[in-house]
Order: structure tokens, then sequence, then C-alpha cells
């Protein structure tokens, strides 16, 4: 059973930044496929940003591209997310999610939360204008 633990959010001015940080234990870090999701109220669960669990290889949506950087610290069993020039509309909860091996051919990343096995319990960010 895999564990996901965020960290990193908080209260942040318009155009701040913040780098949010997920931790997993429990399994293989380097098999893992991860990504980043957020949830505003009334609003369904958003997917921001996915890594593969091989090559690197990374998806942002739209919303966030240009903005949001996902990394992966194997090492350290760590995903992050680098939030740059923040927006009020950026307020939600933010969750990262995994999942684990067999994974179909040719895909390196999953973008959609029901793609997704594993979740943390999320972690508020709050954008003030």
């Amino acid at each position: 059973q895999v564990q996901l633990v965020e960290s990193g959010g908080g209260l942040v001015q318009a155009g701040g930044s913040l780098t949010l940080a997920c931790v997993a234990t429990g399994r293989a870090f380097r098999s893992y496929s991860m990504g980043w999701f957020r949830q505003a109220p009334g609003k369904e669960r958003e997917t921001l940003a996915a890594i593969s669990w091989n090559d690197g290889s990374t998806y942002y949506a739209d919303s966030v591209k240009g903005r949001f950087t996902i990394s992966k610290d194997n090492a350290k069993k760590t995903m992050y997310l680098q939030m740059n020039k923040l927006t009020p509309e950026d307020t939600a909860v933010y969750y990262c999610a995994g999942r684990s091996p067999p994974y179909q051919l040719g895909r390196s990343y999953y973008t959609s939360p029901y793609e997704y096995d594993d979740w943390g319990q999320g972690t508020q960010v709050t954008v003030s204008s």
C-alpha cells in the first residue's frame, strides 16, 4: 500500500510562488507514475500536471503551462510542483496522486484522475488578490 503526503500549501499573494511536495512511502518510487490535481469548491477535480515513471516526460494542462513545473526525485521519493505567477484562480485544494504498474504500452504518463490509484490528503493553496 502506498501512502502519499503533500506539503507546502499556504497563503500567497497574487504573482507569488509556492512549491508543493508529495512524499511517497511503501513501494518502489522509480516505477511510480504520478500527477498533480486540484479541486476548487463547487468544481470538478482538475488535472494540472503529470510525470512519467520512466523517461521524465511531462504533461501540463493549458491553465498552468509555463507557470507550473512538475518534477520527481527518486532518491527522496518525492514529487514536486513549482508554482509561479499565482493568481486567485489558482486557489484550491491540491492533491498528488500515483499509480503502479502495469502500464499501457507506449504510455509514459496518465492525465485522468480516474487512472490513478493512490491519493494524498490534499493541501490548501490560497492566492489573495
